[in-house]
C-alpha cells in the first residue's frame, strides 16, 4: 500500500463544471439556467440550442466529467490520498447548490473547488466564485453549517495539463498525409470572449489589452510549439485564434475566428492546419460542434487538410496534477514549504484570487477569494 499522503486541513475536493443538458428534453431548460435573467425567448433559445439537438440534445460534458472523477478517484487510491470527491454544476443537475448541502450532511468543513477551467477571465473563475457565494448564501438562508471553500490555483501552465496537449498535437500531425506535414500550420483555439472581459481579466497589474486571459494562452501555446520542434525537428508557424462567439454583434469579441483563420490560412498556401483547443479541458460541445463539425466543414470546402488534437480529459497526467496541486495547497495553508509546479515564462498562479481580478460588469458576490463575504 503506498504511504498515506496528507490534504490535511482540505477534507473534500469539489469537482466544479458548467453542466449540460443529457437529453432532448433537457436543452431548453438548460439553456434557461444558462442565460437566466437575460429575458431571452424561449423560441430564442430553441434555435440556440440547434447545436445540442444535432447531438441528440446531449452534451458530452456530463460524461467526461464522470470519466474524470473515475481517473481521480483511481489516482487517488493508488498514491495513498485519502479525499473524498463531490461533483457540482453551475447550469445542470448535479446542482452545486445540493452537492454542498450533501458536503455539510457530510460534516465535511474544509474544501478545495476544481474549476473546470484552466485560464483566468470572468466566466472562468470569477463567475464560478459568484456561484459559490449564491449557493453558501442558499445554505445561509436555510440554517446550515457553511463550509470553508477554497479554489485550486489556475493550472493552464501545470505539466500535467500541457503535457497530454503536447502529444495531441504531435499525434495530428502524425495523422496528416506525409506530403503536407512539416509545412503544417497550428491554430491554438480557445473560446472568445468580449475584449473588455479580456482586458480586465486576471489581477489588476495584468489588466491591459488582452489581459492574463490571452497572456496565458499565448505562454501554453508557446510551450507547445517548442516541445513539438524539439520532438520532431519541424517548426511549424503558429497562432492563437477563437471560437464559439455568442455575443451581440457590435460588442468586439476577441479575433480572429477560427473559420475565418482556415480561410486565411488556405489563401496564404498553408497545405494543412491541426486545430489544438487548448482552451478547453474536454471534448465538450464547443469542441465537438464548432470544431469537429462547423470548422471541419469549413476546411472541407475550402479543400484543406485539417486535424484537431485531442483535449486533456480524464488523462492520467492531468488526475495526478490535480493530486498534485490539492497537495501543493494543502501544503501553502499548513504553513509548509513548498515549491508551485509550472512551466513556461508566467509561472504559478495565485493561490487567492485578489480584489479587483477579473471583474463583473455588475458587482456580486463572489467566494473563495480575497474579496469573499464567506472567509
Amino acid at each position: 500500500m503506498p504511504d498515506a499522503l496528507d490534504a490535511t486541513p482540505y477534507d473534500a475536493l469539489l469537482l466544479l463544471s458548467f453542466g449540460g443538458p443529457e437529453g432532448p428534453d433537457d436543452v431548453v431548460p438548460f439553456l434557461e439556467n444558462v442565460t437566466r435573467g437575460r429575458g431571452i425567448p424561449k423560441e430564442r433559445l430553441k434555435e440556440v440550442g440547434r447545436h445540442y439537438f444535432l447531438f441528440g440534445g446531449v452534451s458530452p460534458i456530463n460524461d467526461q466529467n464522470r470519466a474524470l472523477l473515475a481517473v481521480l478517484h483511481k489516482d487517488f487510491a493508488e498514491h495513498g490520498l485519502d479525499l473524498p470527491v463531490y461533483w457540482g454544476n453551475r447550469n445542470w443537475a448535479p446542482y452545486l447548490t445540493d452537492t454542498l448541502r450533501e458536503l455539510v450532511a457530510d460534516g465535511r468543513r474544509r474544501v478545495l473547488a476544481l474549476a473546470t477551467s484552466a485560464y483566468a477571465s470572468y466566466s472562468g473563475c470569477r463567475q464560478y466564485r459568484e456561484n459559490l457565494a449564491e449557493a453558501l448564501a442558499t445554505l445561509q438562508a436555510e440554517g446550515l453549517d457553511l463550509p470553508r471553500i477554497d479554489k485550486l490555483r489556475h493550472y493552464f501552465n501545470h505539466p500535467g495539463f500541457v503535457e497530454p496537449m503536447i502529444d495531441g498535437v504531435l499525434e495530428s500531425l502524425a495523422d496528416l498525409p506525409e506530403d503536407v506535414r512539416d509545412g503544417a500550420h497550428i491554430a491554438f483555439t480557445t473560446h472568445s470572449i468580449p475584449t473588455s472581459a479580456a482586458d480586465t481579466s486576471g489581477p489588476v497589474p495584468a489588466h491591459g489589452e488582452g489581459g492574463a486571459y490571452v497572456e496565458q494562452h499565448l505562454d501554453v501555446a508557446q510551450l507547445i510549439a517548442d516541445a513539438v520542434r524539439e520532438r520532431t525537428g519541424v517548426d511549424h508557424p503558429w497562432r492563437l485564434v477563437y471560437q464559439s462567439r455568442s455575443g451581440a454583434p457590435h460588442i468586439p469579441w476577441l479575433e480572429p475566428d477560427i473559420c475565418d483563420h482556415l480561410e486565411e490560412r488556405h489563401a496564404a498556401g498553408v497545405p494543412a492546419v491541426v486545430m489544438a483547443p487548448i482552451g478547453f479541458v474536454s471534448d465538450h460541445m464547443e469542441v465537438r460542434y464548432d470544431l469537429d463539425t462547423e470548422a471541419t466543414a469549413k476546411a472541407a470546402e475550402l479543400g484543406l487538410p485539417v486535424r484537431r488534437s485531442a483535449t486533456v480529459g480524464d488523462d492520467p497526467r492531468f488526475a495526478a496534477a490535480i493530486r498534485e496541486l490539492i497537495l501543493e495547497r494543502a501544503a501553502a495553508e499548513s504553513g509548509r514549504a513548498v515549491t508551485p509546479c509550472a512551466l513556461g515564462a508566467l509561472g504559478a498562479s495565485h493561490d487567492v484570487c485578489p480584489v479587483g481580478c477579473c471583474p463583473a460588469r455588475a458587482p456580486k458576490p463572489a467566494a473563495a477569494g480575497a474579496d469573499s463575504p464567506y472567509a
